[in-house]
């Protein structure tokens, strides 16, 4: 896999596609935390799932921003509720890389960071942070 991560509060876990190089990881708040940040390198059409279980009626906040890239740095996220199947709660491509979500649900939520267009198409390497907390 060419996708990287690099973090200090939570665990990775690998997942393979044979269509689609992918991450996943577990995020995990430090007691007495309600927040992390996390960071990571998106490679071409490839995506990384951050995971954590939420509860109905908690607020979900997200902002992404561009480290460094090597193309336009055109990067979103978009977060899924509990057994979605790639349908999305909040579509960064569309909404914007910041976002308070209202959780509608009990269960474990993803994030999804992702690239777009030519950066997407053309293998681009884009550098990525990622502020997450629930409320």
């Amino acid at each position: 896999m060419r996708a990287h991560l690099a973090f200090g509060l939570m665990v990775a876990l690998p997942c393979g596609s044979p269509t689609l190089a992918q991450m996943a990881a577990d995020v995990r708040f430090e007691p007495g935390n309600f927040g992390t940040n996390v960071s990571g390198t998106i490679i071409g059409d490839e995506y990384i799932d951050y995971r954590l279980a939420a509860r109905n009626g908690q607020e979900l906040f997200a902002e992404l921003a561009v480290v460094d890239s090597n193309g336009n740095g055109t990067i979103y996220f978009n977060v899924l509720p509990p057994g979605s199947d790639g349908v999305a709660i909040y579509n960064g491509s569309m909404d914007g890389n910041t976002a308070t979500v209202d959780l509608p649900d009990n269960g474990t939520y993803t994030i999804r960071v992702y690239q777009m267009g030519n950066d997407a198409n053309s293998g681009a390497t884009t550098g990525f942070r990622l502020d997450l907390s629930i409320q």
